[in-house]
């Protein structure tokens, strides 16, 4: 018996001194967007003598709901240039579960938007307040065969939405637009609004009459019923993008006053009937006062189930997510860039990630999926995206943006926690999933190669972060 206890111990004593918990890991330069490298090693925390930062696995932060980006009408045109297989494969990789982007969550206009074709709403009619002539026949060409066609990879795909004006003949100027363009401005890109009737922040372009506010939730309701009967369910909506912004595009000003009464008082309670979840939103100010003032509104608080935040708004969640730690965050619309979709604007769109989630965000949202070369929408301004069209060469091609994003929305799944981390370095975030596996993105912006020590318990990683880079190691 001696022997085989033996043989036992020494295989026992062997398996111990051979294991070594490994981490796989993938790289993004500017040179190389997706590079898998060889599987990373652990050691013994008491064997590395300089630990850069620790993380916390249990120290459980916020969940994640997932990750997106904006249906939008250029969207799917640019997408149409394409041979059907090339735009079948853009989707599998932006909307497959666990395979490419990994998209759950997304975002649609209710009617026009700075991405549209043009300008229109689903009732031009003035007047109709019992929305008798009702339409979504405009999205029958567009958004709905996108969205369609992204469910065909996800049919669990969440979509929420925000209009970005009403119709026009609910607005005191009568008009889609806010902003004057003026007479220098390009001929082809001109909204044709008066220098009279622009809009002002702080003041309220809809009109605060009880019948107006009445039919507009009509409006939303028969959106969510329509689109419904298309087989696409929208699961929450915002009042209205921008409520601050006076744009030469589809925009409406309102008072943060002003929206709680409209969701307290008629909004909120149709989005009831339809079990659809209200959002505030969009914040794209650095004021604090703007959420409060809704969350204060006794009428309107019940119904509110978070606040998204984008642009200038992200000066606001830090505060917004402390003094109200349970609210719902999201990120609704990355900033948009120039056209140009550089390096530059990746290495943006990571400090933008981290600057969210190390503030609470739960959802982060790109905003155009994809557009033409040079991503100029009707109104004139150029865009990034996260895939470029050529639509003359009918080609196309990922941007440096959407490996950024892939980084985090390929392994962060729908669930995940956000944790703690801690040391001297902290250009980083930390998750761990629903099914334990921990995902680490890190980026590197100096201009050398170095090292980074990461503990989590009593195992240390040590990546060789190349420079100008960002990286994901999945412990699993």
């Amino acid at each position: 018996m001696k022997m085989p206890c033996l043989i036992l111990s020494i295989a026992l004593y062997l398996s111990s001194c051979t294991f070594q918990p490994r981490a796989s890991w993938v790289t993004t330069t500017e040179e190389a967007f997706w590079q898998e490298q060889p599987d990373l090693l652990s050691a013994s925390a008491d064997t590395v003598r300089t630990i850069d930062v620790t993380v916390y696995k249990d120290n459980l932060l916020q969940k994640i709901d997932g990750f997106g980006a904006c249906f939008n009408e250029l969207g799917w045109i640019s997408l149409s240039r394409l041979n059907p297989a090339d735009r079948e494969n853009i989707m599998e990789e932006l909307f497959f579960p666990e395979y490419g982007a990994n998209f759950t969550i997304c975002r649609m206009p209710v009617g026009a938007n700075d991405f549209s074709r043009d300008w229109y709403s689903y009732n031009e009619t003035d007047g109709d307040f019992e929305m008798k002539n009702f339409t979504i026949a405009n999205d029958q060409q567009t958004l709905i065969p996108f969205i369609r066609n992204a469910m065909k990879k996800n049919s669990n795909l969440r979509i929420w939405a925000s209009p970005w004006c009403p119709p026009s003949w609910m607005k005191y100027n009568k008009d889609y637009a806010a902003a004057y363009t003026g007479e220098a401005y390009d001929e082809k890109y001109r909204n044709g609004l008066a220098a009279d009737k622009v809009g002002q922040e702080g003041e309220d372009m809809f009109i605060q009459d009880s019948l107006y506010l009445q039919a507009y939730a009509l409006y939303f309701s028969k959106f969510i019923r329509a689109y419904k009967e298309q087989g696409i369910n929208i699961f929450a909506v915002m009042p209205q993008n921008e409520f601050n912004s006076a744009q030469i595009f589809p925009s409406c000003c309102w008072t943060a006053a002003s929206l709680a009464n409209f969701i307290g008082n008629y909004l909120g309670p149709a989005m009831a009937e339809q079990q659809v979840e209200v959002m505030f939103g969009t914040v794209e100010r650095k004021n604090e006062a703007l959420v409060d003032t809704i969350l204060s509104d006794p009428a309107c608080r019940g119904y509110i189930k978070g606040a998204g935040f984008q642009w200038a708004g992200k000066g606001a969640i830090k505060g917004i997510h402390e003094h109200y730690p349970d609210l719902k965050l999201y990120q609704t619309e990355q900033e948009c860039g120039n056209g140009l979709n550089d390096w530059k604007g990746a290495v943006y769109s990571w400090n933008l990630m981290r600057h969210y989630f190390d503030n609470g965000a739960s959802a982060y949202m790109y905003w155009n999926i994809s557009l033409e070369k040079g991503g100029i929408s009707r109104w004139g301004w150029a865009q990034n995206s996260l895939v470029v069209v050529d639509p003359v060469e009918k080609t196309y091609s990922f941007t440096p943006e959407y490996y950024i994003m892939k980084h985090l929305s390929h392994y962060v799944q729908p669930g995940a926690r956000k944790v703690e981390t801690d040391g001297t370095f902290t250009d980083l975030l930390a998750f761990v999933n629903p099914d334990k596996s921990i995902v680490i993105v890190l980026a590197n912006e100096g201009h050398d190669s170095r090292t980074v020590s990461i503990r989590i318990g009593n195992r240390v990683y040590q990546p060789l972060l190349p420079a100008q880079s960002v990286s994901t190691i999945l412990i699993d």
